[in-house]
């Protein structure tokens, strides 16, 4: 069992952060003691928006980028919810699965030198222990999840040892309101909180104080949903002050990252999209 905290050991083993060109020398957070899981790969929720899969998928890296699965209830709960086995992948948790999660991959690999895996890691939080031995998880259409008890638990104990989640792609008062259900079934007694614009994360490599809406690709070119026309930036942070959970509500960086090449997306979203995503995965591995 997992005895420390993931970024502990990080701190210990990267010692001074060298930036040069964009370049960065990360360890490896700490691991649990169960053998992780091994790679596999499920359908995605945009059956008709697939992935390649790298010819370097099996080499091994010291950052992974994880991909939360959960249950979303089907359509009872979740407007995209399509029922089905939610653990044979097709369901909203794997919204800009596994495109947008292995495009990511490569920006980091492109413009620093954080050793990133070509290739996502769906996380059951039902596997045993596995989920502690991904420090980095992505989660999408949070409004979505519908987590039994058993899977709450063991979230708030991969968070409070020192775990990192990004919730994105979702927008509007109705997909907050089963987001914030489920956050405070995880953390009845912390309040989820506006990040200020002077906070670490938004400035450990890249300067954004301007963050504009990220928008979905469905919904351009007003590029959100519903009520949802207004970015926040949101967190839930431990006794200390460090960022748990990253909350970008009402955008979809997931979807900035797969579209950053396509004309009819907008470039300058697409960057902010980049440029987040590469402060986020910086600040996990270093706070």
């Amino acid at each position: 069992m997992f005895d420390g905290t993931f970024n502990a050991a990080a701190r210990r083993r990267t010692g001074a952060l060298v930036v040069l060109a964009l370049g960065f020398a990360l360890a490896a957070p700490a691991k649990a003691d169960e053998v992780p899981r091994s790679w596999r790969e499920y359908p995605g929720f945009e059956w008709d928006y697939g992935a390649d899969l790298p010819s370097d998928y099996q080499t091994s890296a010291e950052f992974v980028v994880g991909r939360l699965m959960y249950p979303d209830g089907g359509s009872r709960h979740c407007p995209f919810g399509r029922g089905g086995d939610w653990r044979r992948g097709g369901t909203a948790w794997a919204v800009d699965y596994p495109r947008g999660d292995r495009t990511f991959a490569q920006l980091l690999r492109r413009l620093s030198s954080v050793d990133a895996r070509a290739v996502e890691q769906p996380v059951n939080l039902d596997d045993g222990d596995d989920v502690f031995n991904w420090p980095f998880l992505l989660v999408g259409l949070p409004g979505c999840w519908q987590l039994t008890d058993g899977q709450v638990q063991k979230l708030r104990e991969y968070l409070l040892r020192g775990g990192f989640l990004v919730c994105d792609s979702f927008y509007g008062s109705y997909e907050w309101a089963g987001f914030e259900r489920g956050m405070r079934r995880i953390f009845p007694d912390r309040a989820i909180v506006d990040i200020p614009d002077d906070h670490p994360i938004f400035h450990v490599v890249y300067d954004l104080t301007e963050r504009p809406q990220v928008p979905t690709w469905q919904h351009l070119p007003l590029g959100f949903r519903d009520d949802g026309m207004e970015p926040r930036w949101r967190g839930v942070l431990d006794d200390d002050g460090r960022i748990l959970v990253m909350v970008a509500f009402n955008n979809d960086l997931g979807d900035g990252w797969q579209r950053a090449d396509e004309p009819a997306y907008p470039q300058d979203r697409a960057n902010l999209a980049i440029r987040l995503g590469l402060n986020f995965a910086v600040y996990a591995l270093t706070h």
